[in-house]
């Protein structure tokens, strides 16, 4: 940020909410990956692992969860911009403590779409946890981060390795 003090850029002078004017930046190759982990009990997992669950396929359900949701972000975010996704991917990894959601996504414009990965992680976990509660009520959700973005202005980033 150099010498300039850090500021909330989603807010006016006056304090007032209002969605950012990108309509100055140029349109750049945009990508974001997020992640997140849902915690539940061994028994759950299994029945995820072998895909025995009586609602079906948990992670099948949840990846197309996954971009519905990142599809619909700016639908539930109230000051992101809309955007049209060129990719979105969906990978899950069942460990013995839980699934594990890692997101990117894509897009060609002038913002970034870390909020569509992170909004498809959430709602990936969440249609796990719902397709379970019946079997464990116990499961958590955690973790939930951007790991990496790049485009734009402020380039290539990537968080602290956990």
């Amino acid at each position: 940020m150099g010498d300039r003090e850090p500021r909330l850029t989603h807010f006016d002078s006056a304090g007032q909410a209002h969605m950012v004017d990108v309509g100055g930046k140029d349109e750049t190759q945009r990508l974001a990956r997020a992640e997140g982990w849902l915690s539940a009990a061994p028994q759950t997992l299994a029945l995820i692992r072998a895909g025995g669950h009586k609602k079906g396929d948990v992670l099948g359900v949840a990846r197309v969860a996954a971009i519905m949701g990142a599809k619909k972000t700016a639908e539930l975010i109230p000051l992101c911009h809309p955007l049209p996704l060129t990719r979105l991917e969906v990978a899950f990894d069942v460990t013995d403590d839980g699934v594990r959601c890692e997101v990117t996504a894509e897009t060609r414009g002038r913002t970034g779409v870390e909020m569509e990965a992170l909004t498809a992680v959430g709602v990936a976990l969440l249609t796990v946890y719902d397709m379970c509660k019946a079997v464990d009520r116990d499961m958590t959700l955690h973790g939930v981060r951007l790991l990496e973005k790049q485009g734009g202005r402020s380039g290539h980033w990537q968080a602290h390795q956990r």
